[in-house]
């Protein structure tokens, strides 16, 4: 049981974390990392992409990612080859925030 019970202070923890990064940033930590991965791709990516990387499901995702694009911190763009599919690339405005993101200051409260 006290496993059980520490999991839950971590959870908590966690999520008091992110509700602080929220207020800091404007964007939770999912956005944080759609962030990270369109920068450091050298290409456009899918949706389907950025769910394997941020390993969300294709709901969630999709719920990132219109998130994002929402602030202005992604685009989106059609294909060349194929017009049905999107890709997506980090904006100029995303790229500065991601810049500005302390991630040192960071602590989780009660751990």
């Amino acid at each position: 049981m006290k496993r059980l019970c520490k999991i839950r202070e971590i959870q908590h923890a966690i999520y008091q974390t992110e509700h602080l990064f929220n207020e800091k940033y404007g964007i939770c930590f999912n956005e944080g990392a759609l962030l990270c991965i369109l920068s450091e791709e050298v290409k456009p990516l899918t949706s389907g992409e950025i769910s394997d990387h941020l390993g969300l499901s294709h709901s969630n995702t999709s719920k990132v990612i219109s998130s994002a694009e929402d602030k202005g911190f992604i685009h989106r763009e059609l294909g060349h080859d194929d017009k049905r599919h999107m890709y997506f690339n980090i904006t100029e405005k995303g790229a500065e925030l991601l810049k500005s993101i302390d991630c040192t200051i960071l602590e989780i409260p009660g751990i």
